[in-house]
């Protein structure tokens, strides 16, 4: 998905609603990012800049009861969750030393580690501020549980660093904490803050599902991809250690490579020699059925969801998380 998703609109009020809706959420996260003044405020909004698909806050709007107005509970909820997404990935960048996201310098490139983590905390603290303000602490719990996973899922991550040895069932613990809770967060909010909390389990697991697939895909693209596509180095997790489901894969096919993946010190034929390794494995094709198959669950949990969420649209969603890597 090059920019926001493409939906099919089934009545121009449909369209009107969810674009009016976005618009709603952009002015919330501008007036957040241009509220601090110095070179934290120009980080922030930096950050902002930088742009993003904003599938997140989308999918809280969609998991709302569309027989209903799209209210201010339910915005605030869209404009956390990306806040929060936000803080994640100026913090992710310190952690990471990445130089460029979305092609541009990281706020920690840009502006230094010390204004990144300030800056990274100014978000994450906005989005609870922003979350308190819809009135309904069982979604501020939501988001407190959120964001504490994703910290575990970084301790994790550290953990497994250059680990051969990681199991498929440890890097998809990993993916949920890091990326799928996030997902499914931004779904369970959708359904709560409108009135539907009855849809709540069942719209998480679908996000759950796309947010494993989106990892899934997003690991493969790492090994594969354009980086004027991604905007990101490829080979970035070889590089950090990060042992991905395609990695996984080609170390099943290739046990060889655990020598260059446990190596704390890889020169760049090292890791050209692991990528064209992964490559001719077959490593690829299988890490994209796994994902596939997380996409195909998702659309099952929203088969039996009731139609006063948009499970078209939804459906469309989860479509263009594999379209992104077709």
């Amino acid at each position: 998905m090059s920019g926001r998703p493409a939906l099919t609109w089934r009545s121009a009020l449909q369209k009107r609603r969810y674009s009016r809706g976005m618009e709603l959420v952009e002015e919330r996260l501008t007036a957040v990012a241009t509220a601090y003044p110095g070179a934290l405020g120009e980080a922030c909004r930096a950050t902002l800049a930088a742009g993003g698909k904003r599938v997140r806050p989308l999918l809280t709007l969609l998991c709302a009861r569309r027989d209903a107005a799209l209210s201010e509970p339910v915005l605030r909820g869209a404009t956390a969750i990306e806040l929060l997404h936000m803080a994640t990935l100026v913090h992710d960048d310190v952690l990471d030393r990445a130089e460029l996201r979305r092609g541009r310098p990281t706020i920690a490139h840009a502006y230094g580690v010390e204004t990144a983590v300030s800056a990274g905390n100014y978000l994450l603290a906005r989005a609870f501020q922003e979350l308190v303000g819809a009135g309904d602490p069982a979604a501020v719990d939501v988001l407190s549980a959120t964001a504490v996973g994703l910290s575990e899922g970084e301790v994790l991550q550290r953990d497994d660093a250059h680990r051969v040895t990681v199991t498929q069932a440890e890097y998809e613990l990993r993916c949920e904490r890091k990326t799928a809770d996030l997902f499914a967060a931004a779904c369970r909010l959708g359904a709560m803050l409108s009135g539907a909390a009855e849809q709540a389990a069942a719209l998480s697991e679908y996000g759950r599902l796309i947010g494993l697939a989106f990892q899934v895909f997003d690991d493969i693209l790492d090994c594969s991809g354009d980086e004027a596509s991604t905007g990101k180095r490829l080979g970035a997790d070889v590089r950090d250690g990060t042992v991905t489901l395609p990695l996984i894969f080609a170390l099943e096919v290739h046990p060889e490579l655990a020598t260059l993946l446990s190596s704390k010190v890889q020169s760049a034929a090292d890791v050209v020699t692991v990528l064209r390794t992964v490559a001719g494995s077959g490593a690829l094709a299988r890490a994209r059925g796994v994902a596939l198959g997380y996409i195909e669950g998702a659309r099952r949990v929203l088969a039996a969801c009731p139609d006063f969420v948009e499970r078209d649209l939804l459906v469309e969603v989860a479509a263009q998380v594999v379209d992104r890597y077709s």
